[in-house]
């Protein structure tokens, strides 16, 4: 009796987690829902939590994020897996509260893989004027016949001593 109670128990636990378990197939079916849950998953107001789990979700096992910067006035990169990224940036982003927005977009596809440039303007509130920053996001993707993974996300923003090309501008 008490193997059949604790299997009973068992079942319901599983049965309720695998309820419980959210569907995201909806936000990488495209390019584009893919591209749109990356920039919406990491903005947000001021003290708004981010969901780092559908984050992750975009992600795949070994993609790695990476930054350009400069490190002792040389031009170097970082290589961050997506817990690095939420580790090193996730505190900043609720502190300080973070929109990007996508402001132009270049994708060249070849059957299951695709490369999107994609120039973004960074705010702190949905409700300011101007952008802090401004920058490109090079994001190389792979479908697996389901669904889109991002492989990696490499970036770099723009400075006074190297501006966005106006080609990866918004022409009027």
């Amino acid at each position: 009796m008490k193997t059949k109670t604790t299997l009973l128990l068992f079942l319901i636990t599983v049965s309720i987690s695998a309820q419980e378990k959210i569907d995201y197939s909806s936000k990488v079916a495209t390019i584009d829902s893919t591209i749109a849950t990356l920039y919406s998953v990491i903005s947000g107001n001021k003290g708004e939590a981010r969901n780092w789990d559908l984050f992750k979700h975009l992600f795949r096992e070994d993609a790695k994020l990476i930054p350009i910067g400069k490190k002792d006035k040389k031009t170097t990169v970082r290589y961050m897996s997506t817990e690095d990224y939420i580790k090193t940036s996730g505190q900043w982003l609720v502190e300080n509260g973070f929109h990007e927005i996508e402001i132009k977009r270049e994708t060249q596809t070849f059957e299951d893989f695709a490369h999107v440039f994609s120039t973004y303007e960074s705010y702190k509130s949905k409700d300011d004027e101007q952008p802090f920053m401004r920058g490109i996001n090079s994001i190389q993707l792979f479908y697996d016949g389901t669904r889109w993974w991002i492989i990696n996300l490499y970036w770099k923003q723009e400075s006074k001593e190297v501006p966005i090309p106006k080609a990866y501008l918004p022409q009027p």
